[in-house]
């Protein structure tokens, strides 16, 4: 069986500088009157440097798909995908799950490429609404499937944390592309399989 890979790689257009990014969190602890030389927090700098680092860097991977040689067509899903992201508005951290399907046309995905791509627009400072879309238009761009649907469930710590302090609370999102989009009944067993009621 043959397939096709496309090399994905996230291009932010500039590189990281950890040693400019351990003095500014240096300075920004200090400013927040968080001394730092106690033992305990002497090192936090860096590894906040190299925490953050890590978080907005998502690792490059091959998006391989295979032609759908038996005709499949029906949903290809994979539910509970794990997700961690970071509020672009506070730059606290949300998790959670996402729920990421497609009606295949010509070629179906290697499934394990369902979660790299949840994490390729993952690691970067995010809305879950924007992160939910881009999700589903990139796999409905890069595969051209039938349909595309994609449910996020987190919970942001920007809410729970701090502010309202809502602690449990959960925020749900959704995208259907083509037939989930348009055909209620194949809308209606996509959101059945994840366990979300429409």
């Amino acid at each position: 069986m043959s397939h096709s890979a496309l090399r994905v790689v996230h291009d932010s257009g500039t590189t990281v500088d950890l040693t400019a990014a351990e003095r500014a969190a240096g300075e920004f602890l200090s400013a927040l009157g968080v001394g730092l030389d106690d033992e305990h927090l002497r090192a936090t700098p860096g590894r906040m440097a190299r925490a953050y680092a890590e978080l907005f860097t998502p690792r490059p991977f091959d998006l391989t798909t295979f032609p759908n040689d038996e005709g499949y067509d029906e949903l290809v899903l994979a539910r509970r995908i794990p997700l961690r992201s970071v509020c672009e508005h506070h730059l606290l951290p949300f998790v959670g799950v996402a729920h990421v399907g497609y009606l295949p046309g010509d070629r179906i995905l290697g499934l394990s490429k369902l979660a790299r791509i949840v994490e390729h627009f993952s690691c970067r400072p995010q809305v879950q609404e924007r992160l939910t879309k881009q999700i589903a238009d990139w796999l409905a761009t890069n595969l051209s499937p039938k349909g595309v649907g994609v449910v996020i469930e987190a919970e942001h710590t920007c809410m729970t944390l701090r502010g309202v302090q809502a602690v449990g609370t959960t925020t749900v999102t959704s995208t259907m592309l083509g037939t989930l989009r348009d055909d209620a009944r194949s809308r209606q067993e996509f959101f059945s399989l994840t366990g979300i009621a429409p």
